[in-house]
């Protein structure tokens, strides 16, 4: 019996039908990939394994590949921006750099104990006992910035017939379709939460877009700012600046974007970071005790920092902190055509006072009382502040030193997270479009 009698037409049509009515739901392309090979499977289509590639834009990654394989499902693995020698030399010998380098949209190759080694991802194939391979190579647009390329194998002892072919080509194009939503889809997503943050990008998607949407929220505020960036810009000059500050936000910054915070907007040389709660004491407490624990990595990381740049005969990175709890108004501001999401009021103002007040103090953290009722431990008291702008004084603290140090349990926490953050965004999108052509295919192996 031929394979084009064991495979309904009728089936492969519900394939397509799920691919495009899971794409119009906005499935992410895990999903699709996932679906789709599986629904070829049990639709009698006899693939042995599919790899999938997609180049995308993203500010962490550059492509994102998918592999199946019957029986154990899809391994996803996220290829990171920048170009490794291994990366480079596995892809100039795949069979994706032979199609681009040859202008071809396809390539099929029977495989059999005596085929030669045309490529090393044979040498896999074969131990698999492959007998089929067909890769190709799908564009998004004109300019090959964003676009797809996959490859289907099969154990079959006859291999592809011509007809299973075909319609395994009218299958790609729905496949390529639908992807190409789930990528503009997850491009929009990944824009948003990179430059606005997840809270106001999740907002922003939901429609909320016009001037003066917004609410008013409590949550405990953290403003942080680097010291001394006017003479480290004159001293160091511009490209080496932004690396600096680079390094003190991934050092700082990268704490207070998880466990419950997020970094509302950088300010320069500076950020700040909200944790919404209830206005009960319970979840006021809690976004506290987040935020310290926050303050204990951000200190830890800061001095590792330091203490790197000492041995590499660099300054010190001086930064500081201000702490605080309050009402927050948070929405769309700016011009009709031209909005930004912004959280400002009393209490944002107040903890930029704060944060400034670590100058005056030469200390690196310091809190308003308001904020350290409900985070508890060991503080010392500074006295009264009056504040610019701020009608009533403040009473102001500092953390002792021993509220600072890292308990075990913090530590192993801030190990899973350090180690689990990047896999967390596992989507990628292409980010540099004046990369050449060859470089751009160049993470989407085989």
């Amino acid at each position: 019996m031929t394979q084009t009698q064991q495979v309904s037409t009728h089936l492969l049509d519900r394939v397509s039908l799920w691919l495009k009515q899971t794409a119009l739901n906005g499935a992410s392309l895990e999903t699709l990939v996932t679906g789709f090979c599986e629904r070829l499977a049990a639709a009698g289509v006899p693939l042995s394994r599919v790899h999938l590639s997609f180049a995308m834009l993203h500010p962490l990654y550059d492509a994102l590949g998918f592999t199946w394989q019957r029986g154990k499902g899809v391994t996803v693995e996220g290829f990171r921006a920048g170009q490794s020698e291994t990366d480079a030399e596995r892809f100039l010998r795949s069979p994706y750099y032979y199609l681009y380098s040859h202008d071809l949209d396809h390539l099929r190759r029977r495989i059999t104990p005596e085929t030669p080694i045309e490529f090393p991802i044979f040498e896999e194939l074969k131990r698999d006992g492959a007998t089929d391979y067909f890769a190709f190579v799908q564009s998004f647009s004109e300019s090959h910035g964003q676009g797809m390329v996959g490859s289907w194998t099969t154990d079959a002892p006859e291999g592809f017939s011509d007809q299973l072919i075909e319609a395994m080509l009218r299958l790609q194009s729905s496949l390529a379709v639908a992807a190409k939503m789930a990528v503009l889809g997850k491009l929009a997503d990944n824009m948003l939460t990179t430059y606005l943050g997840e809270n106001a990008g999740k907002r922003v998607l939901s429609g909320q877009i016009r001037r003066g949407d917004g609410e008013t929220i409590r949550a405990v505020l953290v403003m942080a700012d680097m010291r001394q960036s006017t003479v480290l810009a004159e001293r160091e000059g511009r490209q080496a600046y932004i690396d600096t500050l680079n390094q003190f936000f991934d050092a700082i910054a990268s704490p207070f974007n998880r466990g419950g915070g997020e970094i509302l907007s950088f300010l320069g040389d500076g950020f700040l970071a909200v944790y919404p709660c209830g206005r009960h004491r319970e979840p006021s407490q809690a976004a506290a005790l987040a935020a310290m624990e926050a303050v204990r990595q951000a200190t830890a990381r800061m001095a590792d920092l330091n203490r790197e740049r000492r041995e590499n005969g660099l300054s010190d990175i001086g930064y500081g902190i201000g702490l605080h709890i309050g009402n927050v108004m948070f929405g769309n501001v700016g011009l009709r055509d031209r909005l930004t999401f912004s959280a400002f009021g009393t209490a944002v103002n107040e903890v930029s006072r704060l944060q400034g007040l670590t100058k005056k103090h030469s200390t690196h953290i310091v809190a308003s009382q308001a904020f350290t009722a409900y985070a508890g431990g060991e503080w010392e008291t500074l006295g009264e502040e009056k504040l610019r702008g701020v009608r009533q004084k403040l009473t102001v603290l500092v953390p002792s030193e021993k509220l600072l140090k890292i308990d075990q349990a913090e530590a192993i926490r801030h190990r899973t997270q350090e180690s689990s953050s990047e896999a967390e965004q596992v989507m990628l999108l292409y980010r540099n479009r004046n990369t050449p052509q060859r470089d751009i295919w160049n993470k989407l192996l085989q």
